[in-house]
């Protein structure tokens, strides 16, 4: 195969070509316009520069070619073999009835039995202040994911709060009204983030292929502003967005990081991955087009995984390394990388599970609090998956130590003071 079909094969398999009567419209790679092209194989032509120069079929013939193979019978009839696009649809079993309906019955008693003792393995830092001890972590941990869990206001949340005191999950017994100052705790962002990896870990024997994917969950705060082209007041709920990797078989929340509605995606790509490498193995990452860099399919590679992210229209292989690797990938083999691609729509399955079940809004007013109930959602959707996984896959979770790392208080400025040389107590006279 010559250089001109290889590059032929790339265009049939990356552009649209478009057919208008006997002749065909293929895109320029370069972005630039269109070339007419005519495939006869007697006299065929391409109005491109290398056609016009050489006279030889070009990659703009191939690439018709590659479409449209007309195939001559001895009889003399001429069959045209056309390439079409079709949707294959795909039906992805459920667990058994049985087993679905035994996660569901036993869910809440199992949820808070694995809640307290994932919460049980959180270091409390030192106490170093004189008066009452501050309410421990994993107090605060609890509470606040068993609140979100509940989906039920902080008055009605009392009576379970209470039934988890009585069984020795808290420390002491606590007014449900403290959820509500324990979520505004800058110090349980780390704690539940760590919570979120933590609750995922028993899983890694079982994941090893992820995806990556942003989704918003709105707040109870409006933007309002002023459409001056139509003269009339506009408003819109705020929303915070939720950066995350999933594991495609559990549906497991790995790692996660939540920021502001107008957050880039593509730059929370590299620390998401290397966040899951501590802790599991990589196979294979997938995510859509916003996430296409030479870096981010690098920091795949790195961890020992292999990217697979869907590349643009006017994307090329000139990016070289494995960019060019993936990219040559897609345009031979579009079936096999498309397969490996699709599985991202389990970071989309992940989203709506935990929306359908915990809320797509969030109640909480401050910043701080809503990045801490969004954390809380995820820690309580990763314990129903390790339920389900425990009933479905026999797997009995064990939790490792969650270490909080306290940032030390900032020193105080140093006061200027004013220094008197050769003091003289006769040189100051006092009236009486």
């Amino acid at each position: 195969m010559t250089p001109r079909e290889e590059r032929g094969l790339v265009i049939a398999a990356t552009s649209k070509l478009i057919q208008k009567g006997n002749v065909w419209l293929v895109p320029s790679q370069s972005g630039k316009g269109k070339y007419t092209v005519s495939p006869d194989d007697n006299c065929p032509y391409c109005s491109c520069p290398d056609h016009e120069e050489t006279g030889e079929p070009c990659k703009h013939v191939f690439a018709v070619r590659t479409v449209i193979k007309r195939e001559m019978g001895k009889n003399g009839t001429i069959t045209d073999t056309r390439s079409i696009t079709f949707t294959e649809k795909k039906v992805y079993n459920k667990p058994p009835q049985p087993v679905w309906n035994l996660a569901q019955q036993e869910e809440k008693h199992r949820f808070v039995t694995m809640l307290n003792d994932l919460c049980a393995k959180i270091q409390n830092p030192p106490h170093s202040k004189a008066g009452r001890k501050p309410t421990p972590l994993a107090d605060m941990a609890f509470s606040s994911v068993f609140k979100v869990y509940s989906t039920i206001s902080s008055r009605r949340f009392q009576t379970d709060l209470d039934d988890a005191a009585d069984k020795g999950y808290l420390a002491k017994r606590l007014n449900s009204i403290m959820v509500c100052a324990f979520l505004e705790n800058e110090m349980l962002t780390p704690v539940l983030k760590a919570l979120v990896s933590a609750s995922a870990r028993p899983l890694a024997a079982v994941e090893d292929t992820f995806a990556v994917d942003s989704t918003g969950f709105s707040t109870s705060r409006f933007t309002k502003w002023f459409d001056e082209k139509y003269g009339v007041n506009r408003m819109k709920a705020d929303w915070m967005k939720c950066h995350a990797l999933i594991g495609t078989r559990t549906h497991v929340c790995v790692a996660v990081e939540v920021l502001e509605k107008d957050s880039a995606d593509s730059p929370q790509f590299k620390p998401l991955v290397e966040k899951a490498a501590e802790r599991f193995t990589i196979r294979e990452v997938s995510a859509d087009k916003a996430y296409l860099s030479l870096e981010n399919m690098e920091a795949v590679v790195d961890n020992g995984g292999i990217p697979f992210i869907a590349f643009k229209a006017n994307s090329t292989g000139g990016k070289g390394g494995i960019f060019e690797k993936m990219f040559h990938m897609y345009s031979m083999n579009r079936d096999v990388y498309m397969e490996h691609y699709h599985r991202r729509s389990n970071s989309e399955s992940v989203f709506s599970m935990c929306k359908a079940k915990f809320g797509d809004a969030v109640r909480s007013r401050t910043d701080v609090a809503m990045t801490n109930e969004v954390l809380c959602k995820l820690v309580a959707h990763n314990i129903c998956c390790l339920i389900m996984s425990q009933i479905e896959l026999g797997i009995d979770p064990v939790f490792e130590s969650v270490p909080v790392v306290v940032k030390p208080a900032p020193m105080p400025e140093p006061v200027a003071v004013a220094v008197v040389d050769d003091f003289d107590p006769a040189d100051f006279r006092f009236s009486d």
